[in-house]
């Protein structure tokens, strides 16, 4: 056990490290310049030199990446070009509405999820079935602003039920910043079940049909309890690892549904950041994101063994 942790620890910061090489490149490479989005149009040529040399970017980019990884170690992401703070301290800033949008929406997809692809499986080939199959495959192909705006436009215009964008002022309670955030969980809950719901049938269907669970039927165990006790217990692998991924990118990729609601979350910082050439917080958002991601597969990996001690690394 104690040898897995340390090879996975070891595996997480070998990912980090070129996620924060790729991410460093990329960013380097792409064009604009900081130094010009700061000063504007009228900017003369000696001005941005100028501001490049205060900044560092006029430095070789080996140097550059010697002091973006050195900062990084030290805990510290440097220090946002545009917003005159620690990035650390941005993204904190950013944090609260990412986190509860990412902790609902898959809280919405996992109850829209669970069950139905549970009963979808015991019903195999019913309409019912059927009806979820045709379901999930809608859930997936649905553009998340497409279905974010339809909401907005029912719940939040004609019925006025929510709020129509937005996470409230800086003397608004935490349950009124949360009213903020229903339809955007909605948006993305939905979407991200379709993947968790065709799993959980999948791995149901695997299980269903193996001796131990026509043993337990022919014990005269009740029906409800062979199938949540003993058929959902041993099918939760495959999908916790699909929800613990579908967490991750929902971090990441709750950038659209930020933007269309105007969540002052961390997808919104990025955007923002990408749009001013903001190095230092592209870098640290997305080098934060990926620890998350690995964090979360670590995490899901610790629950195989809660729930089936069986399992061995």
């Amino acid at each position: 056990m104690a040898t897995y942790v340390l090879k996975r620890f070891t595996g997480m910061i070998v990912v980090l490290f070129v996620v924060a090489t790729i991410v460093f490149v990329i960013v380097r490479i792409a064009p604009g310049d900081p130094a010009a989005v700061m000063l504007g149009p009228d900017a003369t040529a000696a001005d941005i030199a100028a501001l490049r040399d205060r900044l560092g970017l006029n430095q070789p980019l080996l140097v550059q990446f010697g002091v973006y990884l050195g900062q990084i170690l030290t805990g510290n992401l440097g220090d946002s070009i545009f917003l005159n703070m620690p990035v650390l301290t941005a993204l904190g800033q950013r944090a609260e509405p990412t986190f509860f949008l990412t902790l609902f929406s898959i809280l919405i997809a996992t109850v829209i999820a669970l069950p139905i692809g549970i009963l979808s499986a015991y019903y195999r080939g019913s309409l019912f079935d059927q009806a979820s199959t045709t379901l999930a495959m809608f859930a997936a192909s649905v553009p998340s602003f497409w279905l974010a705006l339809i909401l907005i436009q029912v719940f939040a215009v004609r019925l006025g039920w929510f709020p129509v964008a937005g996470y409230g002022g800086p003397d608004t309670t935490l349950l009124e910043r949360l009213h903020h955030l229903i339809l955007p969980a909605v948006t993305l809950g939905v979407v991200s079940s379709a993947l968790i719901l065709r799993f959980t049938r999948a791995s149901m269907l695997d299980v269903l049909d193996d001796d131990y669970i026509r043993t337990a039927r022919s014990k005269g165990m009740a029906e409800p309890t062979v199938i949540l006790k003993h058929a959902f217990k041993n099918a939760l692998i495959p999908i916790l690892t699909v929800i613990g991924i579908t967490a991750a990118l929902l971090i990441s990729g709750a950038i659209v549904t930020e933007t269309v609601f105007g969540l002052p979350g961390i997808g919104n910082l990025v955007v923002s950041a990408v749009m001013r050439r903001d190095y230092p917080v592209i870098q640290g958002a997305l080098l934060v994101v990926a620890a998350l991601y690995v964090l979360i597969n670590f995490a899901i990996d610790m629950l195989y063994l809660v729930i089936d001690p069986r399992v061995r690394f």
